[in-house]
């Protein structure tokens, strides 16, 4: 009898173990269930928020200046057209270059900010004296840096529409104390002053020029941002590796090599390197001498049968050669070496405000 009561009890203990285990499997399922359920309508609302298409339209402040979005709320905006918004740097005057388009919530900064309003006659009037007002404070500054011995270029003048702030770009070899100038600058605008130092291509955007193409300068005309540019695109591109035949006008690497590199980087892809052997497809065996990237034309200096050499012309796909990887390293003297180093220090553009 003492055997079945101790059986009876051992059943009833594992019946209890059973059901808790199943308790708490129940539990931890729910959980699971529910951070499932969490998970799911975060990555549903993620999902909803990429797809979100947002109107807006799209403002520069100065000429071939970045592009800034604004919500046009429900005024009638049309490209041309002047409108007054609000920035990080206060209340501007922007030239419509975008009018309402749809784009992705995701690609756009936030805050959005909205138009304040389309530009009144009264509102160009004030652009237009804020104009002339900026060329009067570039000739005061330029003489208080003198009156200073400052070792700094004066680049450019620019008054904010509500005339909060003034700022002048300069440029200078290394970090300048002009502390005591923007003392004497604030004591006759009776405002805010900015002095910010930018590199030597904010300086050619802002006065423009001719470039070695005989065209005015691309960054000037229609380039909002500068493009990360290298020497490695000037080897890809077959273009002589001189410094001065590849600088532009500011004497650092052109902008325009970045406009063909992703055609050149594919076109050679397919091409053989000079010097590696081929075959050609009427059997020849030979050396490529010289290539054409761009027509997709190899010149080869095939072996004949009475192994005289003669020059040949083929199109890439008629030719048989093992593809390698290319060597993209670049032989590069101290001159070569000085411009990679200027273009790397070179930086984004620090003409527009984040």
């Amino acid at each position: 009898m003492e055997k079945d009561k101790t059986i009876e009890k051992d059943t009833i203990v594992e019946k209890e173990e059973t059901n808790e285990t199943n308790k708490i499997s129940q539990i931890n399922k729910k959980e699971e269930a529910n951070e499932t359920s969490d998970a799911n309508e975060t990555n549903e609302a993620s999902t909803e928020k990429s797809n979100k298409l947002i109107t807006v339209i799209g403002v520069r402040f100065r000429p071939a200046g970045k592009i800034y979005y604004f919500d046009p709320l429900d005024l009638e905006i049309n490209v041309g057209d002047n409108v007054i918004v609000e920035t990080a740097r206060g209340i501007e005057y922007g030239n419509v270059v975008i009018a309402d388009r749809q784009i992705k919530e995701e690609e756009i900064v936030q805050p959005l900010k909205s138009v304040i309003r389309v530009a009144t006659t009264e509102d160009d009037e004030i652009e237009r004296k804020n104009k002339e007002k900026e060329k009067e404070a570039f000739g005061i500054c330029l003489e208080k840096i003198r009156k200073h011995g400052l070792e700094m270029k004066l680049i450019d003048s620019e008054y904010t529409f509500d005339n909060n702030k003034v700022l002048f770009y300069f440029t200078a070899d290394g970090r300048i104390d002009f502390r005591e100038l923007v003392k004497d600058l604030a004591a006759i605008f009776k405002t805010r002053i900015e002095l910010r130092q930018i590199g030597v291509r904010d300086e050619t955007k802002i006065l423009g020029g001719i470039g070695s193409c005989g065209r005015t300068l691309c960054c000037n005309t229609y380039l909002p941002e500068f493009a990360p540019v290298s020497i490695k695109m000037a080897k890809e591109q077959n273009l002589s590796l001189n410094p001065t035949k590849i600088s532009g006008v500011c004497g650092r690497l052109m902008c325009c090599l970045k406009n063909e590199q992703e055609i050149y980087e594919e076109a050679n892809s397919k091409m053989p390197e000079v010097g590696e052997p081929v075959t050609t497809n009427d059997g020849l065996k030979g050396e490529v001498h010289s290539i054409s990237v761009l027509k997709q034309m190899v010149r080869v200096v095939v072996t004949l049968e009475n192994d005289e050499k003669e020059a040949r012309d083929y199109h890439v796909d008629e030719l048989k050669f093992k593809i390698r990887k290319r060597n993209d390293k670049v032989q590069m003297d101290d001159e070569l070496k000085k411009l990679e180093m200027l273009e790397r220090k070179e930086g984004k553009s620090l003409l527009d405000d984040e």
